[in-house]
């Protein structure tokens, strides 16, 4: 690997590292109190956070990590879809169909308005957190052992 493509790998993971670190600080502050049937403004604004650097790691994840590690390993990576069937035979996701879920919840996320949507939508966010944030521990493994 040249050194330039071993640069971005570096600077790719530190990027990933930092967005799960404070996705972890959002999580645990909306688990505590998750399940209410009416949030104050101060806790609508814990799970907006919450949702927004859940779609921002996801991103990070399908968006640049699975494509930095296709093209590292020279696989085709025409399409998302491309990239998460890749990652669940690389063993960095369990289930492709979970990112393929994750991919479209961070598009609901990115363009959902109404309130009530947006509960069910923070419920679903807390759901996929672990699918996430093992793709992480996965993908740190997986570039330790190959890079």
């Amino acid at each position: 690997m040249n050194q330039r493509k071993f640069d971005l790998l570096r600077d790719q993971v530190a990027l990933m590292d930092k967005a799960a670190n404070h996705f972890r600080f959002s999580l645990q502050r909306c688990v505590e109190i998750r399940g209410k049937n009416n949030y104050s403004a101060e806790e609508l604004e814990r799970f907006e956070s919450l949702a927004s650097r859940f779609a921002r790691l996801s991103d990070l994840v399908m968006q640049k990590m699975f494509r930095l590690i296709d093209q590292l390993d020279l696989e085709n990576q025409e399409t998302v879809r491309d990239r998460i069937n890749n990652a669940e035979k690389k063993g960095l996701i369990k289930n492709s169909e979970t990112f393929v879920e994750i991919r479209e919840l961070r598009n609901s996320i990115a363009h959902e308005y109404e309130e009530e949507a947006m509960r069910k939508i923070f419920n679903t966010v807390i759901t996929y957190c672990p699918d996430l944030l093992d793709a992480v521990k996965r993908i740190q493994r997986y570039i330790r052992r190959y890079y």
